[in-house]
């Protein structure tokens, strides 16, 4: 069975910096989606960032361009999510989510992810 583990989430002050990481075990496909969710108390879950694992294309959700950043060091390695510039609304339980893919690119939709993580808090304070 599939498991993803999130870590790293905490408390920070806005501008502030976090990383999430996400270890997967027993997914071992080699064509796959990685993805970061997100869902605050109150609002819709919100896709914040997608890696494929063949050629590492990323795509993010507006909110967070140019402060998150989506890696994985190669497929044996855990997905992460560094999180710069953090402001107050970032504030959310964040979630691992994982596909099979075998097209070029990664959605953002959650409902096209079979594997989830328990989730990791992040609240950041102004």
């Amino acid at each position: 069975q599939v498991q993803l583990v999130e870590s790293g989430g905490g408390s920070v002050q806005a501008g502030g910096s976090l990383r999430l990481s996400c270890a997967a075990s027993r997914f071992a496909y080699s064509s796959a989606c990685l993805a970061w969710f997100r869902q605050a108390p109150g609002k819709e879950r919100e896709g914040v960032a997608v890696i494929h694992t063949v050629g590492g294309a990323t795509d993010y959700a507006d909110s967070v361009k140019g402060r998150f950043t989506i890696s994985q060091d190669n497929a044996k390695n855990p997905v992460y999510l560094h999180m710069n510039s953090l402001k107050p609304e970032d504030t959310a339980m964040y979630y691992c989510a994982a596909t099979i893919q075998y097209g070029a690119s990664c959605p953002r939709r959650g409902t096209d992810y079979v594997y989830w993580g328990q989730g990791t808090q992040v609240t950041v304070s102004s």
